[in-house]
């Protein structure tokens, strides 16, 4: 079994515009059998006889090292290789630039993997002529210097099903075409400077399993019409410029696992219907300048491994059943205004050490016998509560009361202006002030109470 002359030629042709090697020919004649190579893959064709046909190129560290020349290109010659099906390039276009020719994607009609990877000399606009790669199912070409729109052309790749763009300087706004990817399982646009409204067709992926659309310039609201994808696992939204509310549509997302919207303006409440995803193992919502309180409904997401609403606006009581979960092994809720006595179970605490963050609420205290353990995390460090024997007369201390309060409303008999009638002499009041103070002094070492009446 042999290959075709015309074939084998442009494969020659393909490996010397890439490689560093200039005899790589002279040591691969024969690629398909006798000489392999380990990035080439060969197959036998319908031919009688049998002819073997190349469907399978692959560059990088992994195959070759250094893996391209310095002067590495794509040669025209890829179309002398009419049975391609994967191309594959990784770190091989360092220094000397590579566009994208119109006419690669028009020769190269039969391929199912494109896959451009991590080559930041790979600059200039995605062609609209790659939508002439009907067979398509696979196009990476993440980590690159890629500019320019995406072709609203995009949307007749419709054997699509991953869709990898990240990671470039791709700006304008995603086409509604993209609507027409029904087959599409990943979209990732992260790390680009994507701009305007999440477009409404991207619910028109009915089976769309992933979503990340972070580190861009996304603004307005999301649409609501995404609850409809009832697939999806992981939607990242994180670092644009998003307003809320978040739409309670999405209670739709059955099958959610992950909900990334760190950094975007949201400026309203924690949605409520967050609790009936299952699913959810990781959720992150913070600087989002979330308002109001953390809902209970949290308290019932079995699933969820990961919470972070950290550096938000929330205020009321750290709901303790969250310590009940039992999966939870991160939860970050520093620098918001959540206040009362926190009363997470000490089991809890001790497992998650350092993934326990409560930092910045001013009013919220600790109970003395937590505070008291000597391998206490740093990220607990909060006032002590005055009543270190539970929450205050049962319950947790209002959204805007602080400690010091209940303590002021709480002062025994003696420190009011009008005495009882068997209220000690002064001496004894003095001597007993003083004895209070001292108690204080020994029991909360950063708080002393002298009161001379």
């Amino acid at each position: 079994m042999v290959m075709e002359e015309e074939e084998i030629l442009g494969l020659f042709e393909v490996m010397s515009a890439l490689l560093e090697d200039p005899g790589w020919a002279e040591l691969h004649p024969q690629p398909c059998t006798d000489t392999p190579w380990p990035g080439i893959q060969c197959e036998i064709g319908d031919q009688d006889p049998p002819i073997f046909h190349v469907t399978k190129i692959h560059i990088g560290p992994d195959v070759v090292t250094p893996p391209c020349k310095s002067s590495a290109n794509l040669s025209d010659s890829l179309f002398k290789l009419p049975f391609l099906k994967t191309l594959s390039i990784f770190n091989c276009f360092l220094t000397s630039p590579v566009t994208l020719s119109p006419t690669l994607f028009s020769a190269t009609t039969s391929l199912e993997h494109l896959a451009l990877v991590s080559n930041p000399a790979l600059s200039g606009g995605i062609p609209p002529s790659i939508s002439e790669i009907v067979s398509l199912r696979v196009l990476n070409l993440a980590q690159n210097n890629l500019q320019g729109e995406i072709p609203k052309e995009i949307g007749g790749l419709v054997n699509l099903e991953q869709l990898d763009l990240s990671y470039n300087n791709l700006s304008g706004e995603i086409p509604e075409e993209i609507g027409g990817l029904n087959g599409l399982t990943i979209l990732d646009l992260s790390w680009n400077v994507i701009e305007g409204d999440l477009p409404s067709s991207l619910a028109q992926l009915p089976i769309l399993q992933k979503i990340d659309l972070s580190s861009n310039r996304f603004v307005g609201r999301i649409p609501p019409e995404l609850g409809m994808l009832n697939r999806l696992a992981l939607f990242d939204l994180s670092s644009n410029f998003v307003n809320g509310p978040i739409p309670e549509t999405l209670s739709g997302l059955e099958n959610l696992e992950y909900l990334v919207v760190d950094h975007n303006p949201i400026n309203a409440g924690m949605p409520l219907f967050i609790g009936t995803l299952r699913k959810l193992k990781s959720l992150s919502l913070s600087g989002c300048g979330l308002t109001g309180k953390i809902p209970n409904t949290i308290t019932t997401m079995e699933s969820l491994t990961a919470l972070a609403l950290d550096n938000n606006s929330l205020t009321g009581t750290i709901p303790p059943d969250l310590g009940a979960l039992p999966n939870l092994d991160q939860l970050n809720l520093s620098h918001n205004q959540l206040s009362g006595q926190l009363q997470l179970p000490e089991e809890f605490i001790d497992r998650l050490g350092k993934r326990l963050d409560v930092r910045g609420n001013a009013g919220l205290c600790t109970s003395n016998q937590i505070y008291k353990k000597k391998n206490i995390s740093t990220y607990l460090e909060t006032p002590v509560c005055f009543n270190t024997t539970g929450p205050m007369n049962g319950k947790a201390l209002g959204d805007d009361q602080h400690p010091d309060d209940d303590y002021e409303r709480k002062k025994p008999s003696w420190h009011h202006d009008k005495m009882s009638s068997n209220a000690p002499g002064m001496d004894q009041k003095l001597i007993f002030s003083l004895t209070l103070a001292f108690s204080f002094c020994c029991l909360f070492s950063d708080f002393l109470i002298v009161r001379v009446l």
